[in-house]
């Protein structure tokens, strides 16, 4: 999408809601992720898995309705490509939320590893932290050393995902016969891991905006 050519700061009371909605699904779809993989019932996890793909859904209305008032508005907060780069890698988190969940009942592994439990926790601490930053977005003036320090917060998060998939692979690899139930287990744990890459994405992002505008 081509974006008008208009300039000036302000629409903060336009797109920081926008955000804040967006990040409020990430939350609720990473809460359900956590369900999930704790989960035993597998219709439960069916269930668990469509609530999850309706969050995913909504969140691509947001990341439209985000691109669409770009295009629309005169006055933004922050540089516009910055703005649509942020909407569309919260939109990314969300599906590979969904992605991982989608895996989970495709696949059908024959157990939940403990690993996966943990890295589930993670994101879940990733959302609640993208929360926490969109809930300030409107005071980045006054409170940008906290929103740093939050996104400083989510690349320690994929330092020691990284840690718990590089232990967890090292044991599969090790421990697991079954050719297919490796496979599974490798591909379930990759997408895992791969969303806390996103949620570092989203907070180098973030930070990158706050210090271009400081």
């Amino acid at each position: 999408m081509a974006f008008r050519l208009f300039s000036g700061r302000g629409g903060g009371e336009v797109f920081f809601p926008l955000f804040r909605e967006q990040s409020a699904l990430t939350v609720k779809a990473a809460g359900l992720l956590s369900d999930i993989l704790k989960e035993e019932s597998y219709e439960k996890k069916k269930e668990i898995y469509r609530d999850i793909k309706e969050v995913e859904r909504q969140g691509d209305e947001i990341d439209a309705r985000i691109s669409e008032t770009l295009y629309r508005s005169q006055k933004v907060p922050f540089d516009r490509e910055d703005l649509q780069t942020l909407g569309s890698r919260m939109e990314s988190f969300l599906d590979m939320i969904h992605d991982s969940a989608k895996k989970l009942v495709i696949y059908r592994p024959g157990y939940t590893d403990g690993s996966w439990v943990e890295i589930g926790a993670q994101i879940a601490e990733d959302a609640r932290l993208l929360s926490a930053i969109t809930a300030d977005f409107d005071k980045w003036k006054s409170k940008g050393d906290e929103l740093k320090s939050l996104c400083a917060r989510i690349k320690e998060i994929e330092s020691e995902v990284d840690d718990i998939y590089d232990n967890y692979m090292s044991h599969l690899f090790e421990a697991e016969t079954n050719g297919i139930e490796l496979t599974k287990c490798k591909n379930i744990v990759q997408s895992l891991e791969d969303t806390t890459d996103v949620a570092k994405e989203i907070g180098d992002c973030i930070k990158l905006m706050l210090v271009k505008e400081g």
